[in-house]
């Protein structure tokens, strides 16, 4: 990728979520604070929220049902990998996608799809551990500090090289809820400065550790 040429990014959104981090990297994109482009906003159901909010930003969206395909998850990822193709997507980001990508998709985009998690991985990740049930397990442990955390994905859940992440405080009295409200702003500015990082070429990748290049002036 040149300097000119923008971050071809496609979001796998989910069900139920808004599509919050899209839309704060949409704005990063409108606002020149990205140097990206939003190829495709990819979902399994037409009346998800976020695809909805998609289609009224005037996003190219895509709708891949795995339950409308035959062939089971073959037919799956051959689609998604297809759809990848067909509009010129260079990196993935799972923003509330909950289903685990197919194993050839993780192939082809190696250390190119990036998550976004509401915790300090690596604890509280894992299955079933997304939205205000890491929050909720955040407070029974007894957490005096939280976060958010960006990092690469791979074949399985919260496991891939860590990009970077952000500490927030739990305070006392806090509900799941108050703590999900005040790390998602934070998620948003990770989100964005993660794709900054990889839109500048400044990320390398050696085992699980991934290393920030400094930033040429």
């Amino acid at each position: 990728m040149s300097e000119r040429d923008p971050l071809a990014l496609a979001f796998f959104v989910g069900t139920k979520g808004r599509g919050s981090n899209l839309f704060a990297v949409h704005e990063a994109i409108q606002t020149g604070r990205l140097a990206a482009r939003v190829a495709a906003v990819i979902g399994t159901r037409t009346d998800a929220p976020a695809i909805q909010r998609a289609e009224e930003a005037g996003l190219p969206v895509r709708i891949v049902d795995p339950k409308r395909l035959e062939g089971g998850e073959g037919a799956y990822e051959a689609t998604l990998l297809a759809t990848l193709r067909e509009t010129g997507a260079a990196t993935i980001v799972l923003a509330g996608f909950l289903r685990r990508l197919p194993s050839g998709v993780v192939r082809a985009f190696r250390h190119r799809i990036l998550n976004i998690h509401p915790a300090l991985l690596p604890a509280f990740g894992g299955k079933g551990m997304y939205g205000i049930y890491v929050h909720q397990a955040v407070l029974e442990h007894g957490c005096k500090v939280s976060g958010c955390t960006v990092h690469f994905a791979d074949e399985t859940y919260d496991t891939g090289p860590i990009i970077a992440q952000r500490a927030v405080p739990v305070e006392e009295g806090d509900t799941p809820e108050d703590l999900a409200a005040r790390i998602l702003p934070c998620e948003h500015t990770l989100l964005v400065e993660a794709l900054q990082l990889i839109a500048a070429d400044r990320i390398t990748v050696e085992g699980r550790v991934v290393h920030i290049a400094p930033e040429v002036r």
